[in-house]
């Protein structure tokens, strides 16, 4: 297999803005609480926008947490933010409670989170989706501040891949919330995944909306509108990143009357959110869950450590979901070439290049 390298480009502003560039939004419910309680061990979280209900990544982590605290026998205490001034006031809330682990769901919790971090170095925080100031590959600037990283470059290649393969007319689309190294992560790979499918079979695919970004991660009448634009483009596979913004491509795929496959992003949406089940080809998987609870029942061991968590193909941490109800609509040898692709990333000969690599 041909070895190919490429690179991300994220733009300055998603780069310099680590921790700065902070999107507000999501319902949110009192604290709630899980649980019983046999320790003293507290380990808590606050989500990102979306809220525990997303089927998305503040689900994963708030599924992730809640296992680690049943095996614990601990009741954790889990807060949601309404808007981006909310952050500093729920972080600060649950240390006031007494809590040993914040995790903060999402990149855009980061300056808030370190914040805190640096104020109280007796509490261990733990990011998911930001490198907690570390250059993406080194450990981060506070001993009490944990990153949980995904390496999705290397599942949504795979996704790019067989979304080329499946494609009819030869576009396929992908967009985004806002314009996060997290989910540009997810748009690069797919758009790399697509050009290896290319170089293999001596075909077109085009990728559009690499660029395209709604400003939040809510499903509402502005994502609706983006995909309804790559429809009209004449994307007939589609990869929205951010959150619950796949419904909204949902709804705008069922309104065309076209045949377009979606995918899901974070979690196989075809098992949590069935609402558009007949439309899913994939999703590409990040395992927040198995990351959460790996990370809080070390911090109730004893063990914790500011060493990045990294999921990657290699540990299980990313993938792609089965292709369910499409299993019969894709090439028969798609899935063999899927899982010579992934060994190959595993074993270095195809390097799928993304900050979490270094390159």
């Amino acid at each position: 297999m041909t070895h190919t390298t490429r690179k991300v480009a994220f733009s300055a502003l998603a780069m310099a803005g680590i921790g700065a560039l902070l999107a507000g939004c999501a319902a949110a419910p009192e604290a709630t609480t899980s649980g019983t309680a046999e320790s003293d061990f507290l380990p808590c979280m606050v989500s990102d926008s979306g809220g525990f209900t997303d089927k998305s990544f503040n689900q994963l982590g708030f599924e992730g947490l809640n296992q680690a605290a049943d095996e614990l026998g601990v009741q954790p205490i889990t807060v949601e933010s309404n808007a981006e001034t909310d952050f500093d006031p729920n972080i600060q809330s649950l240390i006031d409670q007494g809590c040993n682990l914040i995790v903060t769901v999402g990149f855009a919790l980061s300056a808030a989170t370190l914040t805190a971090a640096k104020a109280n170095p007796e509490v261990e925080f733990a990011l998911i989706d930001d490198a907690a100031d570390a250059d993406f590959n080194g450990t981060p600037d506070f001993d009490n501040t944990k990153p949980i990283l995904f390496d999705t470059s290397q599942a949504a290649f795979m996704a790019g891949y067989a979304a080329a393969s499946y494609s009819r007319s030869g576009i396929v689309g992908t967009f985004g919330g806002m314009e996060f190294p997290t989910v540009t992560i997810f748009m690069q790979g797919y758009a790399d995944g697509v050009a290896y499918y290319n170089e293999q079979k001596g075909t077109d695919v085009q990728t559009i909306g690499l660029t395209t970004f709604t400003g939040g991660f809510e499903a509402n009448d502005i994502a609706k509108s983006t995909a309804t634009n790559l429809i009209d483009q004449g994307a007939d596979v589609i990869l929205p990143v951010g959150g619950p913004i796949y419904q909204s491509a949902g709804a705008a795929i069922v309104d065309s009357g076209k045949e377009i496959a979606l995918l899901g992003a974070d979690a196989d949406v075809f098992e949590t959110d069935p609402t558009y089940s007949e439309l899913y080809l994939t999703s590409v998987l990040k395992g927040i869950k198995e990351g959460v609870y790996t990370v809080v029942t070390a911090a109730a061991g004893g063990t914790f450590s500011n060493e990045p968590y990294i999921g990657t193909l290699e540990n299980d941490g990313v993938g792609i979901a089965p292709f369910h109800d499409f299993e019969s609509k894709v090439n028969p040898d798609l899935q063999a070439e899927l899982d010579a692709i992934k060994a190959d990333i595993i074993s270095g000969d195809l390097v799928v290049d993304s900050y979490l690599a270094g390159s």
